[in-house]
C-alpha cells in the first residue's frame, strides 16, 4: 500500500528539487508538495498523510509551530523535518515535535531510507491488534513529571545542570537510587558520586535524564501487584542493558548523541512488559508461561497471546510522550532490527547486541553460544559481526565487575 507523504518548503525551487529527486518514488508513495504550513494543514485537513517532511524557517508559520499543530491533530502522523537553517533554539524547539530532524544537503538515497525507516515504524505502530490492545488499556502512563521539568529546562538557551541537580535532589527517593546506580559497577566511575548534581557533571545530562525517565516509570507500577513478574530483575535487566549499550555505542567511534540515545533506549527497550503486565496480568502470565514451556522468546508468546509484542506497546508509549524517534525506532524493533528497511540506525545496533549479551550474562555465555542466538546477517551488514570479540570483552568487564562488586 502506497504512503501518502507530503513535503512542506518556503522556497519553491526547494520543493521543485525534491520533485526532481524523488520522480523515482512515485510507484511507491503518493506526494504532495506545499509552500507554506497554512497550506500543509488545509491539504492534511483534505487528505491524511502517513508522514509530513518540513522545513524549519518559514514565514508566517514556522516549522515547528506547524509540527505542533500536526502532533495535536493529527498524532499518528511521522514528523520529520528536513532543513539546513543552523538556528540552535529553533532546531532543539524541534525536538520534542519531530520524530527526527534530517539536515540538509541531503542525497536522494538518504532521504528516501529516512523516509523509509519512518514508514517502517508506522507501519509497526499501526497493526491493528495493537491499535486493540491499547484501546482496551485502563489508562496509558502519562510522561513522568519529573523529566517533563528536566527536558523543559534542557530546552532553554542556557540550560543550567546545576539547576538539574537541585531538580533531583529536591527527591529523596530519587536521588537514593540515582547514587546507588551510578556508584554500582555498572558504571564503573573513578570514585564515589555524593549527589545528582557531580553525577551530572561526570556522566552527563542526556545519560541522567535517561536514568530519572527509567526509574519515574519504574516507579509508577504497582510492584505489589507484580511481584509474580519479578519487577526488579527487570529494572536490573533494563540499567545492564543500557548500560552495555551505551559501552557499545562508544567502543564503536559513535558520535554523543548515538551514545545517549543507546543508553536511553537500552534503559527503555522493555517498557512494554510494564505496561502489558499492568493491564493484562493474566494473559501476559500466559505468554510468560507458554515461553517457558515452550522455550521460544517471549515476544512470540505475546504475538500468540496478544498479537503484539511488548516493543510495539513499548514504542507506541514513547511516541505518544515524544521521545526522539531514533529511541521510539530502536525500542520497538530491538527484537527483529532486520525489518527496517536499512541497518543504518547505529542506537539500535548497539541497543540489539546489548539486550542479546544481557539476556545471556547469567549462564556466562561463551561467544560462539551467543552468536547462534543473533542474527549474523543483520551483524554483518551493520558492520559490527567482526567486532563481536571486542563488544565480548565490554560484556565480560561488566559481568566481572557485577561479580565482584553489587554496587
Amino acid at each position: 500500500m502506497k504512503k501518502n507523504i507530503l513535503f512542506v518548503d518556503d522556497e519553491p525551487n526547494v520543493l521543485q528539487g525534491l520533485k526532481r529527486m524523488l520522480h523515482g518514488m512515485r510507484r511507491e508513495w503518493h506526494m504532495a508538495f506545499v509552500q507554506s504550513g497554512a497550506a500543509a494543514l488545509a491539504a492534511m485537513e483534505q487528505s491524511g498523510f502517513d508522514v509530513v517532511v518540513t522545513d524549519m524557517r518559514m514565514p508566517e508559520m514556522s516549522g515547528d509551530v506547524l509540527l505542533a499543530h500536526i502532533r495535536e491533530r493529527y498524532p499518528e502522523t511521522v514528523r520529520l523535518v528536513l532543513s539546513g537553517y543552523s538556528d540552535a533554539k529553533l532546531i532543539m524547539g524541534s525536538v520534542q515535535l519531530a520524530h527526527q530532524y534530517i539536515s540538509k544537503p541531503v542525497s536522494p538515497e538518504e532521504l528516501k531510507k529516512k523516509i523509509n525507516r519512518a514508514c517502517a515504524l508506522l507501519e509497526l505502530l499501526e497493526k491493528p491488534a495493537l491499535r486493540s490492545i491499547v484501546s482496551s488499556m485502563e489508562a496509558i502512563p502519562t510522561l513522568p513529571h519529573m523529566f517533563f521539568e528536566i527536558t523543559g529546562e534542557l530546552e532553554k538557551e542556557e540550560a543550567s545542570m546545576k539547576k538539574i541537580g537541585e531538580m533531583i535532589s529536591r527527591d529523596p527517593a530519587m536521588t537514593a537510587k540515582i547514587l546507588q546506580i551510578v556508584n554500582s559497577s555498572f558504571f564503573s566511575l573513578p570514585r564515589t558520586i555524593k549527589s545528582p548534581a557531580e553525577a551530572v557533571n561526570l556522566l552527563g545530562l542526556d545519560t541522567v535524564t535517561s536514568l530519572v525517565l527509567t526509574l519515574e516509570i519504574f516507579s509508577k507500577f504497582d510492584r505489589q501487584k507484580l511481584e509474580v513478574f519479578d519487577i526488579e530483575r527487570l529494572w536490573d535487566h533494563s540499567v545492564r542493558t543500557g548500560t552495555l549499550a551505551r559501552q557499545i555505542a562508544a567502543h564503536g567511534d559513535m558520535d554523543k548523541t548515538t551514545i545517549d540515545n543507546a543508553c536511553m533506549a537500552g534503559l527503555l527497550h522493555d517498557v512494554g512488559k510494564l505496561v502489558f503486565m499492568d493491564n493484562f496480568i493474566d494473559p501476559y502470565q500466559e505468554a510468560l508461561a507458554m515461553a517457558g514451556q515452550e522455550q521460544i522468546p517471549l515476544h512470540e508468546a505475546e504475538i500468540r497471546i496478544f498479537g503484539a509484542t511488548h516493543c510495539q506497546i513499548g514504542a507506541y508509549l514513547l511516541g505518544i510522550w515524544g521521545l526522539p524517534g531514533n529511541i521510539v525506532e530502536t525500542v520497538g524493533f530491538h527484537h527483529m532490527p532486520e525489518d527496517l528497511p536499512d541497518s543504518t540506525n547505529r542506537t539500535l545496533q548497539a541497543v540489539y547486541l546489548a539486550n542479546a549479551f544481557a539476556l545471556y550474562d547469567e549462564a556466562e555465555t561463551e561467544i560462539s553460544e551467543l552468536i547462534s542466538a543473533l542474527n549474523p546477517d543483520y551483524l554483518r551488514e551493520a558492520g559490527m559481526l567482526e567486532h563481536l570479540e571486542a563488544y565480548d570483552e565490554i560484556r565480560r568487564n561488566m559481568l566481572a565487575g557485577e561479580n565482584g562488586n553489587d554496587g
